[in-house]
């Protein structure tokens, strides 16, 4: 196995929990919620963590659901967050409730979400003129354009 990437995590608040795997090969780390929150029916709520963390340079921190929490309708609106290399605030997991009733109240001490270090390739963007693009086999099609499944 590769060599581990060490992520610098702290605790401001003593309740912070740190994060946790489920399973030997689970390939996210459990994020804990700070304190009881209430997440609205579709609206986005932040859910304190009481943790800082340094991702380091060439790599995010992929903030993404949990899907029993999912399955339950408490689903981040943004898909999956990103944590970039350079940030130090405190790590927020942004919420909403798509599930039935009102609202979702998440216990202090909850798994909220889960979070994978995932390497960023160097990348830039060069600008050029639409036909040395290059064609492909799909060529402009958009949404759907290759089927439903």
């Amino acid at each position: 196995m590769d060599e581990a990437v060490e992520v610098k995590i702290a605790r401001t608040h003593e309740d912070a929990r740190l994060p946790t795997k489920g399973s030997e090969f689970a390939a996210g780390w459990d994020i804990y919620a700070l304190e009881d929150t209430e997440v609205l029916y579709r609206t986005a709520t932040l859910v304190r963590t009481g943790l800082h963390v340094a991702i380091p340079i060439g790599f995010e921190g992929q903030v993404r659901a949990r899907s029993s929490l999912g399955k339950k309708g408490l689903i981040p609106p943004h898909g999956i967050g990103t944590i970039d290399a350079d940030y130090r605030g405190e790590l927020f997991v942004m919420m909403t409730w798509i599930g039935k009733g009102d609202s979702y109240v998440i216990t202090a001490g909850e798994r909220i979400a889960q979070i994978l270090i995932t390497p960023i390739p160097r990348s830039e963007f060069i600008e050029v003129n639409f036909d040395d693009l290059g064609e492909t086999e799909r060529g402009e099609g958009g949404f759907g354009s290759t089927g439903r499944f």
